[in-house]
């Protein structure tokens, strides 16, 4: 969903006009046609198939690939999202896990332990129903629909500020815990400070 392609414009249609493409896709449309007998069947002939992409002139392809390898794993692999038990509860997998549903549907539903989840979780799972937490995608395997997380902190109440905020920061990565003594040693140690008229008069006041 995040990819768009675009189609590529020729120049030389635009100097033609619109009568020269339709001229040429409907030559290329007659090239490809299949000669039918009066019954309706087609009839069998030495030629190339019409189903060949070679006989299409390149602007009418769409071209496609695959994905074969990640060389860097440029998502931090965390989502918020919510938990709730699995729909078949005869299931074996309905003992051992529990599904994680992310806000942000870009990231696939992951399948949780529930060692993971509240000591309460399974018997109580409403109480829970309105619960931000913090997953963290540890694998998808080919054969699965859903990917395999391990939840690694609740957030607190959905639509909460502080809950909410902090997921975001965690989701793209961003550290925000305290600074360390080293960094805050590098601010100025001798209180009140304040800029001097010489910092003021060269720089750019954004305040």
């Amino acid at each position: 969903p995040d990819v768009i392609i675009e189609a590529q414009f020729d120049d030389n249609d635009a100097e033609h006009g619109q009568d020269h493409l339709q001229d040429t896709l409907a030559d290329d449309i007659k090239k490809l046609s299949l000669d039918t007998s009066e019954k309706g069947e087609t009839k069998q002939d030495d030629g190339p198939k019409v189903n060949d992409p070679r006989l299409l002139p390149d602007k009418f392809l769409q071209r496609t690939a695959k994905v074969v390898y990640i060389l860097e794993k440029k998502h931090s692999r965390a989502a918020t999202g919510f938990i709730k038990l699995l729909a078949d509860k005869n299931s074996e997998l309905f003992r051992r896990c529990a599904m994680f549903s992310p806000v942000d549907h870009r990231v696939p539903r992951a399948y949780v332990s529930l060692a993971d989840c509240p000591p309460d979780f399974v018997t109580r799972p409403e109480d829970y129903s309105n619960t931000l937490f913090i997953c963290r995608i540890v694998d998808w395997k080919e054969d699965s629909n859903f990917a395999t997380g391990q939840l690694a902190k609740s957030l607190g109440q959905a639509g909460e500020i502080e809950p909410e905020t902090e997921g975001i920061l965690t989701e793209y990565g961003v550290d925000f815990s305290d600074f360390s003594s080293e960094a805050l040693e590098c601010l100025p140690q001798s209180l009140p400070w304040v800029i001097s008229p010489g910092e003021i008069a060269k720089r750019r006041d954004l305040r």
